[in-house]
């Protein structure tokens, strides 16, 4: 008796799994095409966090999305539910193609090239890049605001000798407006004689957003002060 009823319930569920079968095969012969829904580039500004879902239609949901080619820059995901969010890492344009695979059997597919612009929100350059005149190193740094919000900024630069030991050669804090643009900042000190590592570091906090943004240049090769102070 115990076998006939377990032979019962498994002819049960084979018959429901049919049946969801040919529900979704009429499902998907019903359903509309499958497409991505064309929506506006999401804002990006490098260092600033994000969360954008992207939408399809059509086929049979739920959907899965995936990077078909191309690679999302650093700092940003995309999850399997179209979540594409992060902290973009760099400024920068870039593109890439998503795919789209919808819950039909068999699953239909679709691929969207996707365009966006990282804008760059804190950015820091050397306008003249550290250089050794007799026992100092001098240089200038420029730094840029291109987010629409004011920064409390920090500018610290300093000179790293091969023993680890770091000695200050610029240091400034004040706010930087939305868009400004290549702002001056001279650095410079004198030095026993050695070889530095230049590092400069930027820390903006943005007060409105509860953010902070951190840039960081470091001269490729270390720099030989001969002569000492």
């Amino acid at each position: 008796m115990s076998k006939e009823r377990g032979f019962s319930k498994t002819a049960q569920v084979v018959r429901l799994i049919a049946i969801l079968i040919c529900f979704r095969t009429l499902l998907a012969a019903q359903a509309p095409p499958l497409a991505v829904v064309d929506e506006a580039p999401p804002s990006l500004v490098a260092g600033v966090e994000f969360h954008v879902l992207l939408h399809a239609r059509g086929g049979v949901p739920p959907y899965v999305w995936s990077v078909a080619s191309g690679t999302l820059p650093e700092g940003i995901t995309l999850s399997p539910e179209g979540l594409l969010a992060g902290r973009p890492a760099k400024p920068g344009a870039f593109t890439l193609t998503f795919k789209v695979e919808d819950s039909g059997r068999p699953a239909h597919t679709i691929n969207k090239e996707f365009r966006a612009v990282v804008a760059a929100s804190l950015l820091i350059e050397w306008l003249q890049p550290p250089k050794v005149r007799d026992d100092r190193i001098d240089g200038i740094l420029q730094v840029s605001n291109g987010s629409a919000e004011a920064f409390d900024l920090t500018i610290i630069i300093v000179a790293v000798a091969e023993n680890g030991r770091a000695t200050a050669i610029g240091y400034q804090h004040f706010p930087l407006n939305a868009g400004t643009t290549d702002f001056q900042i001279p650095f410079g000190n004198t030095l026993p004689h050695g070889a530095y590592t230049i590092h400069a570091d930027a820390i903006a906090e943005i007060p409105a957003r509860k953010a902070i943004l951190r840039q960081r240049l470091q001269t490729p090769q270390p720099l030989q002060v001969v002569q000492g102070p």
